[in-house]
Protein backbone atom coordinates (compact mmCIF):
# COMPACT_ATOMS: atom_id res chain seq x y z
CA UNK A 1 0.00 0.00 0.00
CA UNK A 2 1.42 3.56 -0.97
CA UNK A 3 2.12 5.60 1.53
CA UNK A 4 -0.47 8.65 1.63
CA UNK A 5 0.91 12.42 1.84
CA UNK A 6 -0.35 14.83 4.31
CA UNK A 7 -2.16 17.77 3.40
CA UNK A 8 0.53 20.31 4.04
CA UNK A 9 3.21 17.58 1.76
CA UNK A 10 1.13 17.93 -0.99
CA UNK A 11 1.54 21.78 -0.80
CA UNK A 12 4.91 21.64 -0.90
CA UNK A 13 4.68 19.57 -4.29
CA UNK A 14 3.08 22.42 -5.12
CA UNK A 15 5.76 24.55 -6.76
CA UNK A 16 3.61 28.14 -5.98
CA UNK A 17 3.46 27.30 -2.58
CA UNK A 18 6.76 25.87 -1.63
CA UNK A 19 8.39 29.16 -2.97
CA UNK A 20 5.59 31.33 -1.17
CA UNK A 21 6.70 29.17 2.42
CA UNK A 22 10.21 29.77 1.84
CA UNK A 23 10.07 33.06 1.15
CA UNK A 24 8.23 33.99 4.67
CA UNK A 25 10.26 31.71 6.31
CA UNK A 26 13.58 32.96 5.02
CA UNK A 27 11.66 36.82 5.83
CA UNK A 28 10.78 35.56 9.35
CA UNK A 29 14.24 34.13 10.06
CA UNK A 30 15.79 37.67 8.61
CA UNK A 31 13.46 39.71 10.66
CA UNK A 32 14.14 37.36 13.91
CA UNK A 33 17.77 37.97 13.30
CA UNK A 34 17.07 41.81 13.33
CA UNK A 35 15.36 41.62 16.35
CA UNK A 36 17.53 39.82 18.60
CA UNK A 37 20.98 42.09 17.68
CA UNK A 38 22.89 43.47 20.55
CA UNK A 39 22.43 46.69 19.24
CA UNK A 40 18.53 46.58 19.24
CA UNK A 41 18.14 45.39 22.56
CA UNK A 42 21.16 47.49 23.88
CA UNK A 43 18.64 50.85 22.56
CA UNK A 44 15.45 49.46 24.27
CA UNK A 45 16.78 47.70 27.57
CA UNK A 46 15.25 49.03 30.42
CA UNK A 47 17.68 51.35 33.32
CA UNK A 48 16.56 51.35 36.36
CA UNK A 49 18.21 52.83 39.25
CA UNK A 50 19.69 50.69 42.09
CA UNK A 51 18.09 51.98 44.96
CA UNK A 52 19.68 51.11 48.59
CA UNK A 53 16.49 50.76 50.66
CA UNK A 54 18.46 52.27 53.64
CA UNK A 55 19.78 55.15 51.65
CA UNK A 56 16.48 55.40 49.06
CA UNK A 57 17.71 59.20 48.47
CA UNK A 58 21.01 58.59 47.97
CA UNK A 59 22.53 60.35 44.87
CA UNK A 60 22.70 58.42 41.98
CA UNK A 61 24.60 58.78 38.44
CA UNK A 62 22.82 60.70 35.37
CA UNK A 63 22.80 58.15 32.09
CA UNK A 64 24.47 60.99 30.18
CA UNK A 65 26.10 64.20 30.78
CA UNK A 66 23.92 66.41 32.88
CA UNK A 67 23.10 70.26 32.52
CA UNK A 68 21.04 70.46 35.43
CA UNK A 69 20.60 69.02 38.94
CA UNK A 70 17.72 70.87 40.19
CA UNK A 71 14.21 71.17 38.71
CA UNK A 72 11.55 73.98 39.63
CA UNK A 73 8.54 74.05 38.70
CA UNK A 74 6.15 76.94 38.43
CA UNK A 75 2.45 75.33 37.97
CA UNK A 76 0.11 77.87 37.10
CA UNK A 77 -3.50 76.06 38.30
CA UNK A 78 -6.47 76.47 36.49
CA UNK A 79 -4.96 77.55 33.27
CA UNK A 80 -3.59 80.41 32.57
CA UNK A 81 -4.14 82.32 29.29
CA UNK A 82 -1.14 82.86 26.88
CA UNK A 83 -3.17 84.91 24.60
CA UNK A 84 -2.96 87.75 27.73
CA UNK A 85 0.63 87.11 28.97
CA UNK A 86 3.17 85.13 26.69
CA UNK A 87 1.72 84.23 23.22
CA UNK A 88 1.64 87.82 21.16
CA UNK A 89 -0.89 87.70 18.37
CA UNK A 90 -1.64 90.86 15.97
CA UNK A 91 -4.03 88.94 14.12
CA UNK A 92 -5.92 89.14 17.15
CA UNK A 93 -5.96 92.65 17.61
CA UNK A 94 -6.57 92.68 13.80
CA UNK A 95 -9.45 90.86 13.86
CA UNK A 96 -11.19 91.89 17.47
CA UNK A 97 -14.83 91.38 17.41
CA UNK A 98 -14.97 89.38 14.47
CA UNK A 99 -15.59 85.18 14.53
CA UNK A 100 -12.67 83.08 14.26
CA UNK A 101 -12.64 81.18 10.79
CA UNK A 102 -13.84 77.94 10.40
CA UNK A 103 -15.79 78.61 14.38
CA UNK A 104 -19.10 78.26 13.30
CA UNK A 105 -19.88 74.96 14.60
CA UNK A 106 -17.45 75.02 17.28
CA UNK A 107 -18.36 73.67 20.36
CA UNK A 108 -15.60 74.01 23.58
CA UNK A 109 -15.35 72.93 27.02
CA UNK A 110 -17.96 75.37 28.34
CA UNK A 111 -20.23 75.15 25.05
CA UNK A 112 -20.62 77.92 21.91
CA UNK A 113 -17.57 80.70 21.08
CA UNK A 114 -17.97 84.41 20.47
CA UNK A 115 -15.83 86.31 18.69
CA UNK A 116 -11.97 86.80 18.83
CA UNK A 117 -11.11 88.89 21.42
CA UNK A 118 -7.62 91.03 21.61
CA UNK A 119 -5.12 90.40 24.39
CA UNK A 120 -6.99 92.49 27.42
CA UNK A 121 -3.43 93.40 28.76
CA UNK A 122 -1.03 95.60 26.77
CA UNK A 123 1.86 94.14 25.17
CA UNK A 124 5.23 95.87 24.60
CA UNK A 125 9.12 94.38 23.18
CA UNK A 126 11.50 93.27 26.37
CA UNK A 127 14.84 93.00 27.19
CA UNK A 128 17.18 93.60 24.11
CA UNK A 129 15.49 90.47 21.91
CA UNK A 130 12.08 93.03 22.03
CA UNK A 131 9.75 89.62 23.05
CA UNK A 132 6.49 91.12 23.08
CA UNK A 133 5.28 89.93 26.48
CA UNK A 134 1.76 91.48 28.26
CA UNK A 135 1.96 94.07 31.00
CA UNK A 136 0.03 91.61 33.56
CA UNK A 137 3.38 89.94 34.00
CA UNK A 138 5.26 93.02 33.72
CA UNK A 139 8.24 91.38 36.49
CA UNK A 140 8.70 88.12 34.80
CA UNK A 141 8.84 90.02 31.00
CA UNK A 142 12.07 91.40 32.47
CA UNK A 143 13.97 88.70 32.33
CA UNK A 144 12.66 87.64 29.02
CA UNK A 145 16.02 87.46 27.60
CA UNK A 146 17.13 84.36 29.93
CA UNK A 147 13.95 82.73 28.83
CA UNK A 148 13.31 79.57 26.27
CA UNK A 149 9.55 80.14 25.50
CA UNK A 150 7.68 77.13 23.47
CA UNK A 151 4.83 78.67 22.07
CA UNK A 152 3.23 75.30 20.64
CA UNK A 153 3.29 73.19 23.48
CA UNK A 154 -0.22 70.90 22.67
CA UNK A 155 -2.08 69.00 25.68
CA UNK A 156 -4.31 66.06 25.85
CA UNK A 157 -7.17 67.13 28.11
CA UNK A 158 -9.80 70.44 27.93
CA UNK A 159 -10.75 69.17 31.49
CA UNK A 160 -8.96 70.28 34.58
CA UNK A 161 -8.49 67.49 36.70
CA UNK A 162 -7.23 64.97 33.92
CA UNK A 163 -5.19 68.13 32.69
CA UNK A 164 -3.25 68.83 35.45
CA UNK A 165 -2.60 65.01 35.61
CA UNK A 166 -0.75 64.69 32.25
CA UNK A 167 1.14 67.82 32.35
CA UNK A 168 2.27 66.52 35.79
CA UNK A 169 2.46 62.37 35.41
CA UNK A 170 2.30 62.03 31.33
CA UNK A 171 -1.16 60.43 32.13
CA UNK A 172 -4.79 61.46 32.37
CA UNK A 173 -5.91 59.01 34.51
CA UNK A 174 -5.09 59.05 38.38
CA UNK A 175 -2.51 56.70 39.81
CA UNK A 176 0.77 57.13 37.67
CA UNK A 177 3.86 58.90 39.14
CA UNK A 178 4.59 62.47 38.78
CA UNK A 179 7.44 63.77 36.74
CA UNK A 180 8.87 64.52 40.59
CA UNK A 181 8.70 61.37 41.19
CA UNK A 182 10.13 59.85 38.76
CA UNK A 183 13.24 62.28 38.96
CA UNK A 184 13.82 61.45 42.24
CA UNK A 185 13.62 57.80 41.82
CA UNK A 186 16.33 58.03 38.94
CA UNK A 187 18.95 60.69 40.63
CA UNK A 188 18.11 60.82 44.65
CA UNK A 189 19.08 64.21 45.97
CA UNK A 190 22.18 65.45 47.19
CA UNK A 191 20.95 66.64 50.70
CA UNK A 192 20.56 63.95 53.02
CA UNK A 193 18.27 65.92 55.58
CA UNK A 194 15.77 67.16 53.60
CA UNK A 195 13.05 65.51 51.20
CA UNK A 196 13.88 65.35 47.41
CA UNK A 197 10.99 66.20 46.02
CA UNK A 198 8.80 69.12 47.94
CA UNK A 199 5.68 70.27 46.61
CA UNK A 200 4.68 73.98 47.89
CA UNK A 201 0.85 74.33 47.29
CA UNK A 202 -0.88 77.80 47.04
CA UNK A 203 -1.53 79.65 50.13
CA UNK A 204 -5.12 79.14 49.26
CA UNK A 205 -5.46 76.21 48.89
CA UNK A 206 -4.12 72.68 46.31
CA UNK A 207 -4.96 72.43 42.83
CA UNK A 208 -7.62 70.41 41.43
CA UNK A 209 -5.78 67.28 41.05
CA UNK A 210 -4.40 67.49 44.41
CA UNK A 211 -1.93 65.02 45.49
CA UNK A 212 -1.58 63.77 41.93
CA UNK A 213 0.89 66.90 41.05
CA UNK A 214 3.15 65.30 43.50
CA UNK A 215 2.27 61.77 43.82
CA UNK A 216 4.28 58.46 43.98
CA UNK A 217 1.45 56.60 41.41
CA UNK A 218 3.11 52.93 41.43
CA UNK A 219 6.65 53.80 41.87
CA UNK A 220 7.65 53.09 46.00
CA UNK A 221 5.79 55.69 47.90
CA UNK A 222 9.39 57.36 49.81
CA UNK A 223 9.69 59.10 45.83
CA UNK A 224 6.16 60.88 46.64
CA UNK A 225 6.94 64.92 46.87
CA UNK A 226 6.20 65.71 50.65
CA UNK A 227 3.79 68.86 50.57
CA UNK A 228 4.32 71.87 52.82
CA UNK A 229 4.52 76.00 52.36
CA UNK A 230 5.43 78.79 54.13
CA UNK A 231 2.57 78.98 56.23
CA UNK A 232 1.68 75.46 56.66
CA UNK A 233 4.89 73.54 57.68
CA UNK A 234 4.97 69.68 58.47
CA UNK A 235 2.66 68.86 60.45
CA UNK A 236 3.54 66.58 64.03
CA UNK A 237 7.10 67.55 62.86
CA UNK A 238 7.98 69.29 66.79
CA UNK A 239 9.40 67.24 69.26
CA UNK A 240 6.23 67.41 72.46
CA UNK A 241 6.48 70.03 75.13
CA UNK A 242 6.46 67.72 77.57
CA UNK A 243 9.54 65.79 76.52
CA UNK A 244 13.19 67.31 76.87
CA UNK A 245 15.21 67.44 74.14
CA UNK A 246 17.74 65.10 76.13
CA UNK A 247 14.91 61.75 76.58
CA UNK A 248 14.49 62.33 73.09
CA UNK A 249 17.70 62.07 71.97
CA UNK A 250 18.06 59.21 73.75
CA UNK A 251 15.13 57.72 73.00
CA UNK A 252 16.62 57.94 69.23
CA UNK A 253 19.92 56.27 69.96
CA UNK A 254 17.60 53.62 71.61
CA UNK A 255 15.70 52.87 68.66
CA UNK A 256 18.53 52.94 65.96
CA UNK A 257 20.14 50.19 67.90
CA UNK A 258 16.98 47.77 67.86
CA UNK A 259 16.86 48.69 64.40
CA UNK A 260 20.50 47.55 63.80
CA UNK A 261 20.27 44.66 65.54
CA UNK A 262 17.00 43.99 63.62
CA UNK A 263 18.46 44.21 60.20
CA UNK A 264 21.55 42.00 61.31
CA UNK A 265 19.16 38.96 62.17
CA UNK A 266 17.31 40.23 58.98
CA UNK A 267 19.56 41.68 55.97
CA UNK A 268 17.67 40.90 53.29
CA UNK A 269 14.34 42.61 54.68
CA UNK A 270 14.35 45.81 51.94
CA UNK A 271 11.03 46.76 53.56
CA UNK A 272 12.22 47.02 57.35
CA UNK A 273 15.45 48.98 55.71
CA UNK A 274 13.17 51.78 53.86
CA UNK A 275 10.48 51.84 56.86
CA UNK A 276 14.16 52.85 59.22
CA UNK A 277 15.36 54.94 56.46
CA UNK A 278 11.94 57.35 56.09
CA UNK A 279 11.86 57.20 59.80
CA UNK A 280 15.18 58.30 60.37
CA UNK A 281 14.58 61.31 57.49
CA UNK A 282 12.27 62.23 59.38
CA UNK A 283 13.99 62.75 62.20
CA UNK A 284 16.69 64.51 60.06
CA UNK A 285 13.54 67.11 58.99
CA UNK A 286 13.01 68.11 62.91
CA UNK A 287 15.96 70.42 62.72
CA UNK A 288 15.97 70.96 59.25
CA UNK A 289 12.65 71.74 57.83
CA UNK A 290 11.96 74.61 60.83
CA UNK A 291 15.65 76.18 59.27
CA UNK A 292 14.77 76.06 55.84
CA UNK A 293 10.73 77.14 56.06
CA UNK A 294 11.83 80.21 58.67
CA UNK A 295 11.64 82.56 56.25
CA UNK A 296 11.92 85.20 59.45
CA UNK A 297 15.73 85.24 58.80
CA UNK A 298 15.84 86.57 55.41
CA UNK A 299 17.03 90.24 54.87
CA UNK A 300 14.33 93.05 55.07
CA UNK A 301 15.04 93.89 51.35
CA UNK A 302 14.58 90.44 50.21
CA UNK A 303 11.33 90.44 51.72
CA UNK A 304 10.41 93.38 49.87
CA UNK A 305 11.58 92.63 46.61
CA UNK A 306 9.35 89.33 46.69
CA UNK A 307 6.28 91.33 48.48
CA UNK A 308 6.20 89.06 50.87
CA UNK A 309 5.61 92.11 53.32
CA UNK A 310 2.69 93.54 51.19
CA UNK A 311 -0.22 93.77 54.42
CA UNK A 312 -2.64 95.43 51.52
CA UNK A 313 -2.28 91.99 49.70
CA UNK A 314 -2.60 88.60 52.07
CA UNK A 315 -2.53 86.19 49.36
CA UNK A 316 0.28 87.61 47.69
CA UNK A 317 2.22 87.84 50.85
CA UNK A 318 2.03 84.69 51.47
CA UNK A 319 2.67 83.72 48.18
CA UNK A 320 5.96 85.56 48.09
CA UNK A 321 6.72 83.49 50.94
CA UNK A 322 6.38 80.37 49.50
CA UNK A 323 8.44 81.48 46.41
CA UNK A 324 11.55 82.04 48.87
CA UNK A 325 11.11 78.94 50.28
CA UNK A 326 11.47 77.45 46.92
CA UNK A 327 14.75 78.87 46.65
CA UNK A 328 16.01 78.19 49.88
CA UNK A 329 14.81 74.58 49.30
CA UNK A 330 16.75 74.73 45.60
CA UNK A 331 20.19 76.76 47.52
CA UNK A 332 19.79 73.77 50.01
CA UNK A 333 20.20 70.77 47.23
CA UNK A 334 16.48 69.70 47.16
CA UNK A 335 16.15 67.74 43.50
CA UNK A 336 12.87 68.62 42.34
CA UNK A 337 10.63 71.56 43.84
CA UNK A 338 7.12 71.93 42.67
CA UNK A 339 5.72 75.59 43.29
CA UNK A 340 1.81 75.99 42.76
CA UNK A 341 0.24 79.40 42.37
CA UNK A 342 -3.72 79.21 41.79
CA UNK A 343 -5.99 76.73 43.91
CA UNK A 344 -9.59 75.13 43.60
CA UNK A 345 -11.20 75.45 47.18
CA UNK A 346 -12.73 78.76 46.44
CA UNK A 347 -14.04 78.11 42.90
CA UNK A 348 -14.12 78.48 39.45
CA UNK A 349 -12.21 81.45 38.59
CA UNK A 350 -12.01 82.86 42.29
CA UNK A 351 -8.96 81.58 43.78
CA UNK A 352 -7.43 79.78 40.16
CA UNK A 353 -6.57 81.10 36.36
CA UNK A 354 -10.19 79.41 34.91
CA UNK A 355 -11.17 82.53 33.71
CA UNK A 356 -14.20 81.90 31.90
CA UNK A 357 -16.92 84.19 33.03
CA UNK A 358 -15.07 87.69 34.24
CA UNK A 359 -11.39 87.00 32.64
CA UNK A 360 -10.07 90.97 33.32
CA UNK A 361 -11.86 91.26 36.50
CA UNK A 362 -10.45 87.98 37.93
CA UNK A 363 -6.46 88.28 36.08
CA UNK A 364 -6.62 92.11 37.63
CA UNK A 365 -6.19 89.42 40.76
CA UNK A 366 -4.31 86.82 40.36
CA UNK A 367 -1.75 88.61 38.14
CA UNK A 368 -0.07 90.73 41.36
CA UNK A 369 -0.36 87.73 42.93
CA UNK A 370 2.10 85.94 40.56
CA UNK A 371 4.12 87.96 38.68
CA UNK A 372 6.19 90.32 41.63
CA UNK A 373 7.19 86.91 43.61
CA UNK A 374 7.97 85.30 40.24
CA UNK A 375 9.73 88.11 38.67
CA UNK A 376 11.87 88.25 42.10
CA UNK A 377 12.72 84.70 42.91
CA UNK A 378 14.30 84.77 38.87
CA UNK A 379 16.15 87.34 39.72
CA UNK A 380 17.00 85.82 43.18
CA UNK A 381 18.13 82.37 41.77
CA UNK A 382 20.25 84.59 39.24
CA UNK A 383 22.11 86.70 41.80
CA UNK A 384 22.97 83.50 43.47
CA UNK A 385 24.51 81.74 40.25
CA UNK A 386 21.53 78.90 41.12
CA UNK A 387 20.35 79.10 37.46
CA UNK A 388 23.58 77.39 36.27
CA UNK A 389 22.74 74.38 37.72
CA UNK A 390 19.00 74.59 38.11
CA UNK A 391 16.10 74.50 35.36
CA UNK A 392 13.05 76.41 36.09
CA UNK A 393 9.96 75.12 34.76
CA UNK A 394 6.87 77.43 33.45
CA UNK A 395 3.67 75.40 33.00
CA UNK A 396 -0.09 75.38 33.11
CA UNK A 397 -2.69 72.43 32.46
CA UNK A 398 -3.46 74.26 29.20
CA UNK A 399 -4.65 77.41 27.57
CA UNK A 400 -7.46 79.41 26.79
CA UNK A 401 -9.22 80.01 23.73
CA UNK A 402 -8.97 83.40 21.65
CA UNK A 403 -12.59 83.72 21.68
CA UNK A 404 -14.51 84.45 24.33
CA UNK A 405 -17.51 82.25 25.34
CA UNK A 406 -21.10 83.08 23.47
CA UNK A 407 -22.11 85.33 26.15
CA UNK A 408 -19.43 85.58 28.82
CA UNK A 409 -16.01 87.90 29.13
CA UNK A 410 -13.79 84.99 29.30
CA UNK A 411 -11.97 82.35 27.88
CA UNK A 412 -12.67 78.64 27.70
CA UNK A 413 -10.35 76.04 27.94
CA UNK A 414 -7.91 75.14 24.93
CA UNK A 415 -5.34 72.29 25.04
CA UNK A 416 -4.40 72.76 21.14
CA UNK A 417 -2.04 75.07 21.45
CA UNK A 418 -0.28 77.13 24.52
CA UNK A 419 2.75 78.68 25.94
CA UNK A 420 5.08 76.98 28.47
CA UNK A 421 8.70 78.34 29.39
CA UNK A 422 11.92 77.13 30.54
CA UNK A 423 15.06 79.30 32.03
CA UNK A 424 18.26 78.33 33.32
CA UNK A 425 20.80 75.59 32.67
CA UNK A 426 20.79 73.55 29.98
CA UNK A 427 18.46 75.74 27.68
CA UNK A 428 18.84 78.61 24.71
CA UNK A 429 18.22 82.50 25.56
CA UNK A 430 16.67 83.93 24.30
CA UNK A 431 15.05 81.60 22.58
CA UNK A 432 11.42 81.03 21.00
CA UNK A 433 10.65 77.95 19.66
CA UNK A 434 6.76 76.75 17.88
CA UNK A 435 4.26 79.02 17.35
CA UNK A 436 0.49 79.03 17.46
CA UNK A 437 -2.17 80.00 14.65
CA UNK A 438 -2.47 83.42 14.20
CA UNK A 439 -5.22 83.51 16.36
CA UNK A 440 -3.43 81.57 19.30
CA UNK A 441 -5.73 78.37 18.81
CA UNK A 442 -4.31 75.71 17.56
CA UNK A 443 -0.02 74.49 17.52
CA UNK A 444 1.06 75.24 14.00
CA UNK A 445 5.05 75.03 13.94
CA UNK A 446 7.20 73.25 15.55
CA UNK A 447 4.56 71.41 17.55
CA UNK A 448 5.71 70.22 21.42
CA UNK A 449 3.29 67.63 23.17
CA UNK A 450 4.08 66.98 26.89
CA UNK A 451 5.45 63.67 26.04
CA UNK A 452 8.41 65.94 24.27
CA UNK A 453 7.96 68.26 26.87
CA UNK A 454 8.75 65.78 30.22
CA UNK A 455 11.31 64.09 27.59
CA UNK A 456 13.53 67.52 27.23
CA UNK A 457 13.57 68.12 30.69
CA UNK A 458 14.52 64.28 32.12
CA UNK A 459 17.84 64.78 28.74
CA UNK A 460 18.58 68.31 30.73
CA UNK A 461 18.59 66.21 33.97
CA UNK A 462 20.88 63.71 32.00
CA UNK A 463 18.42 61.04 31.83
CA UNK A 464 16.98 58.86 28.46
CA UNK A 465 13.46 58.91 28.66
CA UNK A 466 13.23 55.83 26.49
CA UNK A 467 15.02 53.49 29.07
CA UNK A 468 14.26 55.34 32.55
CA UNK A 469 11.63 52.64 33.13
CA UNK A 470 9.59 51.06 36.34
CA UNK A 471 8.10 47.69 35.76
CA UNK A 472 4.48 47.41 36.79
CA UNK A 473 1.36 44.91 36.11
CA UNK A 474 3.59 43.40 32.99
CA UNK A 475 4.05 46.71 31.99
CA UNK A 476 7.32 49.05 31.40
CA UNK A 477 6.29 52.10 32.13
CA UNK A 478 7.72 55.70 31.85
CA UNK A 479 7.11 59.18 32.21
CA UNK A 480 6.85 59.48 28.21
CA UNK A 481 4.50 56.54 27.50
CA UNK A 482 5.61 55.44 24.50
CA UNK A 483 6.10 58.83 23.21
CA UNK A 484 7.76 61.74 23.28
CA UNK A 485 11.25 63.40 21.62
CA UNK A 486 13.90 65.82 23.07
CA UNK A 487 13.69 69.10 21.55
CA UNK A 488 17.27 69.48 20.57
CA UNK A 489 16.71 72.78 19.07
CA UNK A 490 16.26 74.14 22.26
CA UNK A 491 19.23 72.98 24.21
CA UNK A 492 22.11 75.51 25.12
Amino acid sequence: MKPTLSHHGRNLLDRRNFLAGTGTALSGMALASLLNTEDTLAASKPIRPVVDPSRPHAARPTHLPAAAKNVLVIFCSGAISHVDTFDYKPDLVKHHGKPMPGSEKLITFQGKQGNLTQPLYKFRPRGKSGKMISSLVENIGAHADDICFLHAVKGKSNTHGPGENFMSTGFTLDGFPSMGAWVTYALGSANANLPAFVAIPDPRGVPQSSVNNWGSGFVPAVFQGTPFNASKPIRNLARPANISKKADDATRDFLKSLNDEHLKRFPGDTELAARIASYELAAKMQLSIPEVSDISTEPKHIMRMYGADDSQNKVKAGFARNCILARRLVEKGVRFVQLFNGAYAMGEGVGNWDGHKALKKQYDIHGPILDQPVGALLTDLKSRGLLEDTLVVFCSEFGRMPTFQAGASGRDHNPYGFTCWLMGAGVKAPFTYGSTDPWGYRAAHNITTVHDFHATILHILGLNHEQLSFYHNGFERRLTDVHGHVVNDILA
